[in-house]
């Protein structure tokens, strides 16, 4: 077996783009990094492709993922983000994982059309509130209750996680209530865990103002 993995999981409507900081930083840690993404999802959205698949499908293909990385690694270390992290949460009481980074997780979501209107007015880079705008846009309302379905069914599975974790959630999210950190962070098992709020971020954690801070917090409590 190989010394050490970590999967990263993106968000919904989302790519491994999303985290693609993290999973390059690791990389050059030496830590081989695998970033699945998630059947209907990547960079542009197909409306007919993503209608094809549902909230079991995303479940299945990421648990297929960590099911073959943790069969081939000595240690196995998860990351999601948004949606991800809540399908993090779910396979990290399923799997032996041996820590588990939350960022920006979604439990108490916010209304979709306020964060477009407040990514237009405050979000530094066009190009990235461009690509989201394009997403929300063109996601199919079915996909989207199957989203609202999955942090339904998921929550509860985070009073069942007992591995080291690390959230960080930013003050300044537009989509995902931030209270969703405390009450991770409440309701885990976990004897070893930390909690950061970043006061300048909003949703997109890993491209905002913080992002030098998410990488040294997540390379601290990993490596």
């Amino acid at each position: 077996m190989r010394s050490k993995a970590c999967v990263l999981i993106h968000g919904f409507t989302g790519s491994p783009k999303e985290i693609e900081i993290i999973a390059n930083h690791l990389e050059e840690k030496g830590i081989d990094v695998v970033t699945p993404t998630l059947p209907g999802h990547g960079e542009y959205i197909n409306r007919r492709e993503m209608r094809r698949f549902t909230r079991r499908d995303w479940l299945e293909s990421a648990e297929k993922v960590i099911k073959e990385t943790t069969e081939s690694y000595d240690e196995v270390y998860l990351i999601g983000f948004s949606m991800g992290g809540l399908i993090s949460a779910f396979l990290a009481t399923k799997y032996p994982i041996k820590k588990l980074v939350l960022l920006s997780t979604s439990v108490f979501y916010l209304n979709v059309h306020r964060f477009v209107d407040n990514m237009k007015q405050k979000m530094r880079s066009k190009s990235q509130l461009q690509r989201y705008i394009y997403k929300i846009k063109n996601t199919p309302i079915r996909t989207t209750l199957q989203f609202r379905t999955l942090v339904k069914e998921l929550t509860p599975y985070i009073e069942q996680i007992d591995v080291p974790t690390l959230i960080i959630q930013g003050e300044q999210d537009d989509l995902v209530d931030p209270r969703s950190a405390q009450y991770i962070y409440e309701h885990i098992q976990s004897k070893e865990k930390e909690l950061h709020f970043l006061p300048n971020s909003k949703h997109i954690i890993c491209w905002d103002s913080d992002k030098e801070q998410v990488v040294d917090l997540v390379d601290q409590f990993l490596t």
